[in-house]
């Protein structure tokens, strides 16, 4: 029963995420076609791969798991960082969608406590893990609504909230990877560790909703600086004329 309404709430999730993050960039009908296609692709290749059982194996060198988490983060920067017109696109956003989204973040933490309630996972990383997401996604509504009244005044409070976000993914990625039984890097979890991360529905959350999540908190931070770099030369500007 678990997995099932893991399953549907999951994919509503994802299905959120990438309407409202599409939606909103200032794109083309054509550019947002494109991208709908090459991210539902992508989603397709995950959801394939993990039902191969690869994500399950430890066969392979490098954790097909985190490939697959990497790959869209190093992708994404790239096309940033080398594309003035993608990065211009990514900082568009708004930042309470942004905000708004990690919301849904509550889903997966509680599917990954319940998952240890069952014994399908162990050590710290559902625990940390799950209440961690759990804290980020319902301190983001609150946040949100701030923000949206004023990006200025809660400038503060977003760069806090989002380096406590980000630093949540890094630490269950983490110890998903040293709570994996049979990897070389495990130390927590025994037998059972992390192994349930590696089968539907619930591969989707490192795989598809940490990398999202972790792009989300790339183009906060970048608006952050944005913001603090418009304000100093908004401020040596004034100091300029008021010099005159």
């Amino acid at each position: 029963m678990l997995d099932l309404t893991g399953t549907i709430l999951l994919t509503a999730a994802l299905a959120v995420n990438l309407n409202a993050f599409i939606t909103m960039m200032p794109l083309s009908s054509a550019q947002k076609l494109t991208t709908v296609t090459i991210a539902g692709l992508w989603i397709g290749l995950a959801i394939a791969l993990a039902g191969t059982g690869i994500y399950a194996s430890t066969a392979t060198p490098v954790p097909m798991v985190g490939v697959m988490l990497v790959l869209p983060l190093i992708a994404i920067g790239a096309l940033a960082w080398l594309s003035a017109p993608v990065r211009e696109a990514l900082l568009a956003l708004p930042a309470p969608l942004l905000i708004g989204l990690n919301s849904l973040r509550i889903l997966p933490g509680g599917f990954l406590v319940l998952l240890a309630v069952q014994g399908r996972l162990s050590g710290p990383f559902p625990q940390d893990a799950g209440w961690g997401d759990i804290v980020v996604g319902v301190t983001a509504l609150p946040l949100m609504m701030a923000v949206a009244r004023s990006f200025s005044q809660n400038r503060v409070a977003l760069l806090a909230w989002n380096i406590l976000g980000t630093l949540d993914l890094v630490t269950a990625i983490t110890l998903g990877v040293t709570s994996a039984p049979g990897s070389p890097l495990q130390i927590f979890g025994g037998s059972i560790g992390s192994t349930a991360m590696g089968s539907l529905p619930w591969s989707n959350i490192p795989t598809l909703l940490v990398p999202f999540y972790l792009i989300t908190h790339g183009i906060i931070f970048a608006q952050l600086a944005r913001a603090k770099a418009k304000l100093r030369s908004d401020d040596g500007f004034a100091a300029a004329r008021s010099s005159l």
